[in-house]
């Protein structure tokens, strides 16, 4: 069983939805409190043991390579002003040489065939696939998590979460199986399905660990749902001849695509900080007040 080295993380998307911020500005570069999006779930990979980060980007997306970068203008200039604790900081996050790699998807044709744009540096071992828009918040992060379902005993690990029945329809959805560990086997996976329909109320949620054989089965693969290549119809197939395995996630999950959900990562993240949370709380109670 081979180790979890490498994480994708498709970045390619456009961000309509949060126009005009987005204009210049990659959607994974929206801030939550004072760190973007996507340094959260680089962050999340990094405490899961992940040693090098995917990133597939594209057009106007060069900023967040930028950010993964050192920035010697700016490092001088808080040296000079002797901003140590700020200093420190940036050198603590920055990952290291080589520990970085960027692709370009040159067309939006959905989620499978960015995963596909990694494959050459991938290569042929298992790898985690951290979609950026979900942000999982909860004691010890997600992947780390799933890391120790794929110990137990192999296989391909999909993150799962219980949403209200209502809205399946929304959502890839998992038939549950018996448990194993910390997980469970997948018996099943469906994309979207109509409530009474629906094998459970378990939604994919954006974090899998996926043995490289998925890789010829997206380049096979024909557009699914919205015109697009599916990752959820190459793991359909991939399940014909391996092991699937649901972990489920017990803190909370914020689509930050979404602006809600955008905004309720903010007021979360936020309230978790020591150094902040006092004041913003009393900041939030005010606001509701006068609402």
């Amino acid at each position: 069983m081979k180790p979890i080295r490498k994480a994708v993380f498709p970045v390619a998307g456009l961000g309509t939805r949060f126009l005009p911020a987005t204009k210049a500005m990659p959607k994974e570069m929206l801030p939550v409190v004072d760190r973007p999006v996507i340094q959260l779930v680089v962050d999340e990979a990094r405490e899961a043991g992940i040693e090098h980060f995917i990133f597939v980007t594209g057009r106007n997306k060069s900023v967040i390579e930028d950010h993964f970068d050192k920035q010697f203008e700016l490092e001088s200039t808080l040296q000079k002003r002797g901003k140590s604790k700020e200093l420190d900081l940036l050198e603590a996050e920055l990952p290291g040489a080589g520990q970085t790699s960027f692709t370009r998807q040159q067309e939006p044709l959905g989620l499978g065939h960015a995963v596909w744009c990694a494959r050459e540096i991938v290569g042929n071992e298992p790898f985690a696939l951290m979609l950026p828009d979900m942000l999982h918040f909860g004691q010890r992060g997600c992947l780390a998590e799933m890391m120790d379902v794929y110990r137990d005993g192999g296989g391909n690990v999909v993150a799962v979460y219980e949403v209200p029945r209502e809205q399946v329809d929304q959502y890839g959805i998992v038939s549950v199986g018996e448990n194993r560990g910390k997980g469970f086997r997948i018996t099943g996976m469906v994309e979207k399905p109509k409530p009474a329909n629906a094998p459970s109320s378990y939604m994919i949620s954006g974090r899998y660990i996926l043995q490289p054989e998925i890789f010829p089965l997206l380049e096979r693969q024909a557009a699914g749902a919205g015109g697009e290549i599916q990752v959820t119809d190459a793991m359909l197939k991939l399940a014909q001849t391996q092991s699937f395995f649901g972990y489920r996630f017990d803190g909370r999950i914020f689509d930050c695509g979404s602006k809600i959900g955008f905004l309720t990562a903010n007021v979360a993240y936020a309230l978790a900080r020591a150094d902040i949370a006092p004041a913003f709380r009393a900041e939030l109670k005010q606001l509701l007040a006068e609402s």
